[in-house]
């Protein structure tokens, strides 16, 4: 085998039905959920809501959602560990910072599949305080990982580990300001631009 390590079928994690099932209901109630807090108000619609437009039971929603603010920021969650990962495989020849913003370009695809649907939900986040705050506690517990995947790479050897949480820190401002700025153009400016723009104003 010359030494390599052969993946078989055993290490590769299957997408069972039920996880199918699970997912594309998670995906109707969070639709559900955003298209009434657009048009009602976040603070005006409670779980039971949910629960009544789409036909399930609110131990269902609760299931699904802890709180009303997952069900905007649920995803969220799962685009830390994406960008980390996208982060450790950056070549190493590049820098810390030029890496982050390549890795960031997932959530810039994320924006760009559904412009519609991203624009509605970060207007929607950006006018509700609650909505705002939760989404940044989620992106700050992306830190550690990022500043994990920052020592690994050992692109900046002689770096420390508050300089990588200051760097990880400084792209996540740097991509909520640029995808501010976008929200407010209505999609006419380019996200990917204006991330650029945000890199540069702190880069050497």
């Amino acid at each position: 085998m010359n030494g390599a390590t052969r993946t078989t079928t055993r290490d590769v994690p299957r997408t069972t039905a039920r996880d199918v099932a699970r997912n594309a209901v998670r995906a109707m109630l969070a639709e559900v959920a955003l298209d009434l807090f657009r048009r009602d108000g976040f603070d005006n619609v409670t779980i039971n809501d949910i629960a009544a437009a789409a036909g399930v039971s609110r131990s269902t929603v609760l299931r699904h959602f802890g709180t009303k603010e997952d069900a905007v920021l649920g995803a969220l969650d799962a685009h830390g560990a994406q960008v980390a990962d996208a982060l450790r495989a950056r070549p190493p020849a590049e820098s810390d910072w030029v890496a982050l913003r390549r890795a960031l370009d997932i959530i810039v695809e994320i924006y760009r599949q559904d412009p519609a649907a991203a624009l509605a939900t970060t207007h929607l986040v950006l006018a509700t305080p609650a909505l705002h705050t939760r989404q940044w506690e989620k992106q700050h517990s992306w830190r550690p990982a990022l500043t994990r995947a920052l020592a690994e790479r050992g692109a900046s050897p002689l770096a420390g580990v508050v300089t990588h949480s200051v760097r990880a820190a400084a792209a996540l401002d740097c991509l909520n300001i640029a995808i501010a700025h976008w929200a407010r153009s209505g999609n006419t400016l380019d996200l990917a631009a204006l991330l650029d723009e945000a890199f540069a104003a702190l880069g050497p």
